[in-house]
């Protein structure tokens, strides 16, 4: 659709069954249209790529899982194991894109998620684009132990998420915490990645226990490790005011260090864009991801 147009694309769920859980899959666009899967970040859900298929000029087949424990899929009301994403994120491959390598686009976790197994299934991967990820910043004062330890005292407690009082509540703080979020998306994203419990507050879709830490400690070498075995084209998308900037901006041997394990790359700034880069400047992320898929 042209840049600036207000029409929001229909979307279409359908619930399937992925490794014993119940998975909630969007998709945008004819089902004979080129696929491509959009897999969306930490605390998130797959309405959130609403803007960017709005504004994408060719017909594609979106196909946008919500993880396991976020939006409509299957919550598990206990700690989460991050190496299930990988094989979640296969059988979904299998079932939407048996015959051939699968076009990736993922944000932040969903990025991270892709490109760890866009390395270990390299076959399965034509083309991976990641939206603002390059890897975490490792806190050097924590050792395993206290990772774990940190963990174990977490577990303990029932993890909750913050409420709101209605969806305009929500909407206020998205934009509070996003002041580039215009008030019609923030209203979209007030309905379309929240859930309204019983008693009528609203909250984020997303099970609270992902709020728990990790038991392990996040190494970037391991990391690293994966970047180097990615034989399918990476477009990097860095969004000017993002976590990637954040991180890595004052740290230009870092980041090229990084930059430096895809074998095919192309990296593109997206200007007047936060993490979210997705709500900030959907129409330039929908043109680069164009570019980069069709080419």
């Amino acid at each position: 659709m042209p840049p600036g147009s207000s029409a929001v694309l229909p979307s279409t769920t359908e619930c399937i069954e992925i490794r014993g859980l119940r998975y909630n899959v969007r998709q945008w666009g004819p089902a004979d249209a080129p696929p491509v899967f959009l897999l969306h970040g930490w605390m998130d859900a797959s309405a959130t790529f609403q803007f960017v298929v709005d504004a994408l000029r060719q017909d594609w087949h979106v196909i946008a899982p919500d993880w396991r424990g976020y939006g409509a899929s299957e919550w598990l009301g206990r700690p989460y194991w991050f190496p299930d994403y990988y094989a979640d994120l296969d059988a979904l491959l299998q079932h939407y894109s048996p015959g051939g390598p699968a076009q990736l686009v993922g944000h932040s976790m969903g990025a991270n998620i892709a490109a760890t197994y866009a390395a270990l299934r390299p076959q399965r991967v034509a083309r991976l684009a990641m939206l603002d990820f390059l890897g975490l910043k490792p806190d050097p004062a924590i050792d395993a132990p206290t990772q774990l330890g940190k963990w174990l005292d977490e577990i303990g407690e029932e993890p909750r998420l913050r409420t709101y009082p209605d969806h305009a509540a929500l909407a206020r703080r998205l934009r509070f915490a996003n002041p580039r979020l215009t008030p019609a998306r923030a209203e979209f994203l007030s309905h379309a990645v929240s859930r309204t419990l019983p008693d009528g507050q609203v909250e984020m879709a997303c099970d609270p226990w992902h709020k728990v830490a990790s038991p392990a400690v996040y190494r970037i070498e391991d990391a690293m490790a994966a970047w180097r075995r990615i034989q399918a084209p990476v477009l990097m998308l860095v969004a000017e005011k993002g976590f990637v900037n954040m991180r890595f901006g004052q740290e230009p041997e870092e980041y090229r260090r990084r930059l430096g394990c895809f074998a095919d790359l192309r990296v593109e700034t997206v200007a007047e864009a936060g993490h979210n880069l997705q709500h900030d400047q959907p129409e330039r992320v929908a043109e680069l991801l164009e570019g980069f898929l069709a080419r």
